[in-house]
């Protein structure tokens, strides 16, 4: 159980990958001025409040401060996103990997709830997570309708 309560550090280079940091970021919350897109870098950057479901157990879990990047970055969208408003908040849902012509090149799509989507072009994937914080108690688990 001691390894639970170390900070999440995981790193993504194929879909299945992808798809770790996916569930481990199901109902992150973030808020539109955290997300950042370096053109000259190729980085996209993420912060958020990632509810920690590694530790989710009965009444409320805990939520830790965390980045996600990803690099080889070569263009972002957004759809239902509103830029302009840097204070809206944000709960992201799923991260997704479609393979491009040119492996390994490919798009993630990054759906948020309210039905808003980014969908990043990458050369490759590269992407890392990373707690940055301590964690802290929340009441409330995220939950889904059926």
């Amino acid at each position: 159980m001691a390894d639970a309560l170390k900070p999440l550090r995981l790193l993504a280079h194929d879909a299945e990958d992808l798809g770790v940091l996916s569930a481990a970021l199901q109902d992150a919350v973030a808020k539109i001025g955290d997300i950042r897109w370096d053109a000259q870098a190729r980085t996209l950057t993420i912060a958020c409040n990632r509810f920690r479901w590694e530790r989710a157990g009965g009444k409320g879990g805990e939520r830790v401060r965390s980045a996600l990047q990803f690099g080889d970055v070569a263009g972002v969208q957004a759809r239902n996103l509103r830029r302009d408003a840097k204070g809206a908040v944000v709960e992201l849902l799923s991260i997704g990997f479609e393979p491009g012509e040119e492996a390994p090149a490919g798009v993630v799509t990054l759906t948020f709830a309210g039905g808003g989507d980014m969908r990043v072009t990458v050369d490759c994937l590269d992407v890392a997570l990373a707690d940055l914080s301590d964690p802290w108690a929340t009441p409330r688990t995220p939950g889904h309708a059926d």
